[in-house]
């Protein structure tokens, strides 16, 4: 690169003794090969991209050209300053400042590069993919990787030692780790969640704890569940990756079976109840069709022939409000079909009466 850098400065010698005319000949130079290669890019490779099925070469293409152009300008300034042989300090700013330009510019474009890659990856990946579950958490490393290399190389641009910063870093990245244990057991647990994927928003789930509710945000360091009383709860990733989770809506399907508990008086006759039972289910427009609901005589209790309706429903968000439509129309419905729902009894026998004396 010097060897180039020192021809392209001969080569100004040519315009004559005026280093001024010679910087700006040799910007002017480099700014129409940038020009010359944007349109190279524009058109030709443009129209190669165009014939593959893909679009990110041709996201890529357009994007790269901006990032060139200026770096040959950027180029050309960088040799017009040797030409114009400024003292040590003024050439070392100039210098620095170009570097540092081209560092931002390019680092610009990685970014909208990896973007326009990750996205093209997401729209081919099924929806429920590990990639895509995690694709917030590489994106977030991702940018942080190049923002260290970005500073990385302005430290190098400016000619600063990065040794001693390096060091520094590695000692405080250790108390910080120390420091911070917990925030990072959440953190890893967030990347376990992310990847295993036992929920996702909009789930219903119980905690180890007790608690019910819809999962409403997964973060890297929380899970935020909003139960039936609007009250939103902030769940540690930590907690929830080393407890158990029940999620009503997973398996194959999102719909959720209900039971309804009911006894009758012995004496009753049972297939009038199954089958009253039954037509309730099926009354119901929010109890699904298939599965179909079914009825099961359980046990003989203490007091009552203990029957359960089962049922399926959409959405286990419902369960509360459909449960109570179904228990007030099976006490409706015995009512009118004249079948006893008994409570309990205790028959009490005296043995011997005390001794009045």
């Amino acid at each position: 690169m010097l060897e180039y850098r020192d021809q392209v400065i001969a080569w100004a010698a040519v315009l004559g003794p005026n280093v001024y005319l010679q910087a700006a000949v040799t910007v002017l130079g480099f700014v129409l090969l940038g020009k010359i290669a944007e349109f190279i890019l524009s058109k030709v490779l443009t129209k190669i991209a165009a014939k593959s099925d893909s679009n990110i070469d041709d996201e890529l293409i357009a994007n790269i050209q901006r990032p060139i152009f200026i770096s040959f300008t950027l180029i050309g300034l960088a040799v017009a300053t040797r030409i114009l042989d400024l003292s040590e300090t003024p050439a070392f700013i100039t210098l620095g400042v170009i570097r540092t330009i081209a560092i931002a510019v390019w680092y610009g474009f990685l970014r909208r590069a990896i973007a326009i890659v990750l996205r093209a990856i997401v729209r081919n990946s099924s929806s429920g993919s590990v990639f895509v579950k995690m694709l917030p958490l590489v994106e977030t490393i991702i940018r942080v990787a190049l923002l260290a290399l970005v500073v990385y190389f302005i430290f190098l641009a400016w000619k600063i030692d990065v040794t001693a910063w390096l060091a520094s870093a590695g000692i405080i990245g250790l108390a910080l780790s120390f420091a911070a244990k917990d925030t990072l057991s959440n953190l890893f647990a967030g990347v376990a969640i992310a990847a295993d994927a036992p929920y996702k928003k909009g789930d219903f789930v119980i905690l180890e704890s007790g608690e019910r509710g819809m999962v409403t945000q997964i973060g890297m360091r929380s899970t935020r569940i909003l139960t039936r009383d609007d009250v939103e709860i902030t769940i540690p990733n930590g907690i929830i990756g080393n407890g158990k989770i029940i999620n009503e809506a997973g398996g194959p399907s999102a719909k959720h079976r209900i039971r309804a508990a009911v006894g009758v008086a012995y004496g009753s006759d049972i297939d009038r109840v199954i089958a009253t039972l039954d037509s309730i289910a099926e009354e119901n427009a929010e109890v699904c069709s298939t599965p179909a609901p079914r009825v099961r005589f359980r046990r003989f209790g203490d007091s009552s022939l203990d029957f359960e309706l089962l049922c399926w429903i959409e959405q286990p968000v419902d369960r509360g409000r459909i449960s109570h439509e179904l228990n007030c129309t099976i006490y409706k419905r015995f009512d009118t079909e004249d079948i006893s729902i008994p409570f309990p009894q205790r028959d009490l026998h005296v043995v011997s009466m005390p001794d009045s004396g």
